[in-house]
């Protein structure tokens, strides 16, 4: 469970960190709070993802680009576009396509049509990559984070917060695209 901090406790001396101060709802400052810690983390995140992969080898790829060879290696098993996009929450399928493309472009995936149905696959250096990327992953990050059982629990909590809280951005999509 994450320990609950009084450092993030806005008030009075104490404001909210945020990127956005005209959006503070007095209902909720920690939700402003959390969307600036989503914002810096997904840039961190981004960040780190694609110079580990280029630390791997393979270099110039974009975040999503890093993120869709990881699924399409993920399982081993032969995966079709909408599949993709629908776990990764992306709806704009050119954009997971375009990705397709570069990777195909590079050697590290491939695509195979079935009847009508195309699914995409690493490549054996595709998976060469993934692999080298995990090392190095275990090696900078995994290292550096130290984590022992307790913070292992906090992170997956984190973890699970974060899919609640994609069903609620997901659902306030939704109401604010009706309006």
């Amino acid at each position: 469970m994450v320990k609950k901090s009084t450092a993030s406790k806005a008030g009075p001396g104490n404001p909210p960190i945020v990127s956005s101060a005209h959006l503070v709802s007095p209902r909720s400052a920690e939700m402003s709070e959390f969307e600036f810690g989503l914002i810096v983390a997904g840039n961190a995140f981004h960040r780190w993802i694609v110079h580990c992969m280029s630390a791997a080898g393979l270099k110039d790829l974009t975040p999503l680009d890093v993120l869709v060879l990881h699924h399409v290696t993920h399982r081993a098993r032969d995966k079709r576009l909408a599949d993709i996009c629908f776990i990764m929450n992306v709806e704009d399928t050119h954009l997971i396509n375009y990705s397709l493309k570069k990777l195909q472009g590079l050697g590290v995936v491939v695509s195979s049509k079935n009847g009508k149905e195309v699914t995409y696959a690493a490549t054996d250096e595709g998976r060469n990559y993934v692999q080298r990327y995990r090392e190095i992953r275990e090696g900078c990050l995994i290292n550096a984070l130290k984590a022992d059982e307790g913070l292992n629990r906090d992170i997956g909590e984190l973890a699970r917060l974060l899919r609640v809280l994609s069903g609620v951005y997901d659902q306030a999509a939704r109401s604010a695209a009706s309006l």
